[in-house]
C-alpha cells in the first residue's frame, strides 16, 4: 500500500525495499526473548542499550527533522545566535559504553532547515563574528543544499566516525540584517557576496516631520505603553517626545527613526511619573528622563568645563584680543555628543605666502581639518593678493589641544582670527564661531550645531550671563536647531544670541564692530574697513619684502669682484 501511495517517488520506493529486505535479514531480532538477555537487562537498568542489542522498532523509526505541516504559509524564521551548527544543523553523540556513539535519531535541524521553502533572517554583525558561519552559509547557497557536516570531521580535529547524511535540497530567501557599513565592508572585500545577495534595502534613520508622522509617533507610544504596561502619556508628554526626535535628528523638518532611544526615554519618563505620584505621563516626566539621560553620561563633559571656569583651559567670554577666536567643537563619547568652545590664534609675519597650520606640521591635524586650512589660504590669497606676491606667513593653532583635530567646521574660525591679526582689529570674544568655509568666503553648514552651540553657553551662563554672549552659526544650519529650553529662554529673553552669517564678510563685521567693506570698481577696499586694513597690511609687508631684495642685491653687488686693467685690456680675459 504504500509503495503505490509513493509510487513516483523513488527514493522513498528505495527506502521502503531497503527496509522489507533489513527485516527479512533480521528477523531474529523481533523474536529474541528479551528476559533472557542479561546484558540488555542490565543496560537497561543503567540507561543504556548495547550496539547490537536495540529495541527492534528503533532502526526503522522515522527522525522528523522538521515539521511545518501546522505553519500556516512559508515558514520566517529569524537566527538569533548564527553558529554554525545552528545554521546547517549537526550529529549529536551519546557515550555508550566508554565511547562516543551516535545514529540517525541525533541528526538535529539548523535554522537553514527550518526555514527552508521560508525565510531566513540573520544580524550580520553576529553572523560575521561566527567562525566558520559566514563561509557555511554561503556554501549552502550556493550549491543549493544543506550539507551536514561536523567541524571537527571537515577540518580533521577529531578522528570519531560519524554519520555522513545526504544533503537536503534548498530553497530559502535569506535576508541580513545590520549597519551600513558592514553592507559596504562585504561588497567591496568579499567577491562572492554581491553574487549571492542581490537585493539590497537601505532604510532612512529619518523620516519628514510632518502631522502624519507625528501621529505616527503617537500611536507608536500609545502601542509601547500598551505592551510594556506603562502609564499613558498625556498629549504635552507626547509632544516632548516628538520634540526630543527632532533633536535627535538635528533638524527641525525630520524625525529619528531609531526606536530604541524612543522606548528608553518612555520607560524612564514612565518610571519618574511613578516617582512624582502622578497618575499619567506628563512632559515634565519625559523632560526629567532626557535630562537623567544626559547626566549619567556628563562626566568628562563636567570636567572639561571645570578645567574652563578654573582658567586651568584658558577661554576668554569677555572684552577683545586681536587674532583670538572661539571655536567650538564637539566631543562624541558612545551615544553622548557635547560641545565646548577652544581657543584659536592666529600670528603673521613677512613671509612667502604660506599658512602654516601647526596641528597638521605635528601630525595632529586630520586630513579634512587641513583641507579647511588650506581652503581658507585659497581664499586669502584670491581677494587680497590676486595681481601682488602674498608676502606673509601666517601661523594657526588650537591653544591646549593635546589631542588629534578632524573635520573643517573651525575653518571659518581660524580665517577670522587671521583676518584679525592682519587688520590689527580685536575681536570680541564675548562671541563664538563655528563653520567651514569655501574658497568664495562663503560659511558652509556643519553638524553638532546644537551642542556646540549648548557647550559655549554652559560656560557663559557658568560665568554669568551679560546679554552679550553669543554664537556666530552658518545660516544654512538654522534648521538645525533644536536646542536645550533652558538655551530658548535665555535667547528669547535677550540673554544670549545666536547669529546666522552667510558669508565671511557679516562674521568679520560682527566680531569686530567694523564693516567688512566691499572693493570699488578699481577692486579697492575703504581704508577704514577690515578688508582695507589687511590690503594695506599685506601691501606694508609687499614694500618690506621688495626693500629687503633690493638692500640684499645692493650686498651682494658690492662684494662682488671688479675686473682690474690687465684683464680688460686683453683680446680675451685671463682666469685663474
Amino acid at each position: 500500500e504504500l509503495r503505490q501511495k509513493y509510487i513516483d517517488l523513488e527514493s522513498i520506493i528505495g527506502y521502503l525495499d531497503a527496509v522489507r529486505k533489513d527485516v527479512i535479514e533480521n528477523f531474529e531480532l523481533f523474536t529474541h526473548d528479551e528476559e533472557g538477555d542479561g546484558r540488555q537487562f542490565i543496560g537497561a537498568i543503567m540507561g543504556m542499550t548495547t550496539p547490537d542489542r536495540k529495541a527492534p522498532m528503533t532502526r526503522y523509526e522515522v527522525n522528523v527533522v522538521v515539521d511545518n505541516s501546522q505553519v500556516h504559509g512559508a515558514p520566517v524564521i529569524f537566527l538569533d545566535q548564527p553558529r554554525y551548527q545552528n545554521l546547517v544543523g549537526r550529529v549529536e553523540h551519546v557515550a555508550q559504553m566508554g565511547a562516543l556513539v551516535t545514529d540517525f535519531s541525533l541528526i538535529k535541524p539548523g535554522a537553514l532547515h527550518q526555514a527552508n521553502g521560508g525565510y531566513l533572517l540573520i544580524d550580520a554583525l553576529k553572523l560575521l563574528s561566527e567562525p566558520f558561519a559566514w563561509e557555511g552559509l554561503k556554501r549552502a547557497i550556493r550549491e543549493g543544499e544543506i550539507s551536514i557536516e561536523s567541524l571537527g570531521q571537515v577540518y580533521s580535529m577529531v578522528s570519531t566516525v560519524s554519520l555522513e547524511p545526504e544533503p537536503i535540497p534548498l530553497s530559502v530567501k535569506v535576508v541580513l540584517i545590520g549597519e551600513r557599513f558592514l553592507y559596504y565592508l562585504l561588497s567591496s572585500n568579499d567577491p562572492e557576496f554581491n553574487e549571492l545577495f542581490k537585493v539590497s534595502a537601505d532604510f532612512e534613520d529619518e523620516v519628514g516631520r510632518s502631522v502624519e508622522s507625528a501621529q505616527a509617533y503617537a500611536r507608536v507610544i500609545a502601542e509601547v505603553a500598551r505592551a510594556e504596561k506603562l502609564r499613558h502619556f498625556d498629549r504635552h508628554a507626547v509632544g516632548r517626545i516628538i520634540e526630543h526626535g527632532s533633536r535627535l535628528a538635528d533638524d527641525t523638518e525630520k524625525l529619528s527613526t531609531h526606536m530604541q532611544s524612543m522606548t528608553d526615554v518612555l520607560r524612564e519618563a514612565d518610571y519618574w511619573a511613578g516617582e512624582m505620584g502622578h497618575d499619567s505621563v506628563m512632559r515634565d516626566d519625559v523632560q526629567k528622563a532626557i535630562d537623567m539621560q544626559t547626566i549619567r553620561a556628563s562626566r568628562v563633559h563636567k570636567r572639561i568645563l571645570e578645567g574652563i571656569l578654573r582658567d586651568q583651559v584658558l577661554v576668554e567670554t569677555q572684552g577683545e584680543v586681536v587674532g583670538q577666536v572661539n571655536g567650538l567643537s564637539v566631543y562624541s563619547l558612545g551615544n553622548y555628543s557635547f560641545g565646548s568652545p577652544s581657543r584659536i590664534t592666529a600670528r603673521v609675519r613677512l613671509g612667502n605666502g604660506k599658512v602654516i597650520d601647526i596641528e597638521r606640521e605635528v601630525n595632529m591635524g586630520g586630513p579634512i581639518h587641513s583641507k579647511g586650512v588650506l581652503i581658507l589660504a585659497g581664499f586669502l590669497g584670491e581677494r587680497y593678493a590676486a595681481d601682488r606676491p602674498l608676502s606673509l606667513t601666517a601661523t594657526l593653532v588650537f591653544e591646549q589641544s593635546y589631542g588629534g583635530i578632524e573635520g573643517d567646521s573651525a575653518s571659518s574660525a581660524e580665517l577670522y582670527a587671521l583676518l584679525s591679526a592682519l587688520s590689527g582689529l580685536p575681536v570680541k570674544q564675548s562671541l563664538a564661531v563655528t563653520g567651514s568655509v569655501d574658497q568664495r568666503g562663503q560659511v558652509q553648514a556643519i553638524g553638532g550645531v546644537n551642542e556646540k552651540i549648548e557647550g559655549y553657553f554652559d560656560v557663559c551662563r557658568s560665568r554669568g550671563l551679560t546679554g552679550n554672549q553669543g554664537v556666530l552659526i552658518p545660516a544654512s544650519n538654522v534648521i538645525n536647531l533644536m536646542l536645550r529650553q533652558d538655551v530658548v529662554d535665555a535667547v528669547r529673553d535677550g540673554n544670549f544670541h545666536i547669529y546666522p552669517v552667510k558669508t565671511i564678510d557679516e562674521g568679520i563685521a560682527l566680531l569686530t564692530g567694523v564693516s567688512a567693506g566691499e572693493a570699488d570698481e578699481s577692486a579697492a577696499f575703504a581704508p577704514d574697513s577690515v578688508n582695507g586694513r589687511v590690503v594695506a597690511r599685506l601691501m606694508h609687508f609687499t614694500e618690506k619684502q621688495r626693500q629687503f631684495g633690493e638692500g640684499q642685491r645692493r650686498e651682494d653687488d658690492s662684494e662682488r669682484p671688479r675686473p682690474n686693467d690687465s684683464e680688460t685690456t686683453g683680446d680675451k680675459p685671463t682666469t685663474e
